[in-house]
C-alpha cells in the first residue's frame, strides 16, 4: 500500500466518522417530530427492550391521559406525570375532566 492510499483510506474513514458525528447530534437535538410536552400537549416516551414508544395526546386525550397518570401508580403513570406538568396540565385540572 503505498502513502497516497493510506491517505485516501484515512479521508474515508474521517469522513465516515464526520457523518456518524452529525447524526449523532442531529437526533440529540431534534428528539422526534412531537417535540417536548407543553401547552397542553403531552410527549411520553417509554423504554422497553426493542427500543421505545412514544405517546402524544393533546387536548382532551392529553386531559384523560393526565387523569389516569396523576390516579396510577405503575411505571407508566410515573414516567406521564412530569410530562403532564410541563403540559400545564395539574392534577385538579385532570380531576376535573
Amino acid at each position: 500500500m503505498t502513502g497516497r492510499d493510506k491517505v485516501r483510506i484515512a479521508a474515508v474513514v474521517a469522513a465516515i466518522l464526520l457523518i456518524l458525528a452529525a447524526i449523532a447530534v442531529w437526533a440529540a437535538v431534534r428528539p422526534g417530530s412531537y417535540g417536548s410536552s407543553k401547552n397542553g400537549c403531552v410527549t411520553v416516551t417509554l423504554p422497553s427492550t426493542t427500543g421505545g414508544d412514544q405517546i402524544h395526546q393533546c387536548g382532551s386525550g392529553a386531559l384523560t391521559l393526565c387523569k389516569r397518570a396523576y390516579a396510577g401508580t405503575d411505571k407508566v403513570s410515573a414516567l406521564t406525570r412530569p410530562q403532564c406538568r410541563l403540559a400545564g396540565i395539574t392534577p385538579a385540572e385532570a380531576a376535573a375532566s
